[in-house]
């Protein structure tokens, strides 16, 4: 299954430390939980995986929208096709995409250097920056939004992530920034 590949590369690169998911947590649980990331118009169409701690995925609920839900660490996200493989490029690091994706992370984040694509962790000078509910949309469009490319933005408005490097994205505050 080509999302399940692209989920799978994609969690297996971009989460180091943290646990991938709350294995605890019962499937109905996980699900709940992994759709939250998203509007209830696209959840309630969504496929919701889960990722082993060997790396393998394991479809929970098939989708048919386009659109895949998951639990990365404390992180819930529901991305659509196009940002699958944005983000599977990224971590191949590959030129992504000329295509346009949006994912869901209404949950908000735990965190993520804003100048580094590959940092795991916050560091002196990697501008961590943890945003609240947000949306990110991928791909060259954009890039023509206008949004500030600071290292240290204002979480609570709309800003470029990674700005300067192949995987710059917008990142859209839905919601305030965690306190």
């Amino acid at each position: 299954m080509r999302t399940a590949t692209l989920v799978s590369t994609l969690i297996a690169a971009f989460v180091a430390g943290p646990a991938l998911a709350d294995d605890a947590k019962s499937d109905a649980d996980y699900i709940k939980a992994a759709l939250s990331a998203a509007p209830s118009a696209i959840a309630k169409d969504a496929a919701v995986v889960r990722m082993a701690g060997d790396g393998t995925m394991q479809t929970l609920r098939k989708g048919s929208n386009g659109f895949t839900c998951l639990i990365m660490g404390t992180d819930k996200m529901c991305n659509d096709t196009n940002s699958m493989e944005f983000l599977h490029a990224m971590m191949k690091k590959e030129p992504p995409p000329n295509k346009v994706g949006i994912s869901y992370m209404l949950a908000g984040d735990v965190g993520a250097s804003n100048t580094d694509p590959f940092a795991t962790g916050k560091t002196a000078d990697n501008h961590w920056i943890v945003t609240g509910p947000h949306i990110m949309v991928f791909g060259p469009p954009a890039k023509a939004l206008g949004y500030t490319e600071a290292k240290d933005p204002d979480p609570g408005k709309p800003y470029m992530m990674w700005a300067d490097t192949p995987y710059e994205h917008a990142m859209v505050p839905v919601g305030p920034p965690p306190k």
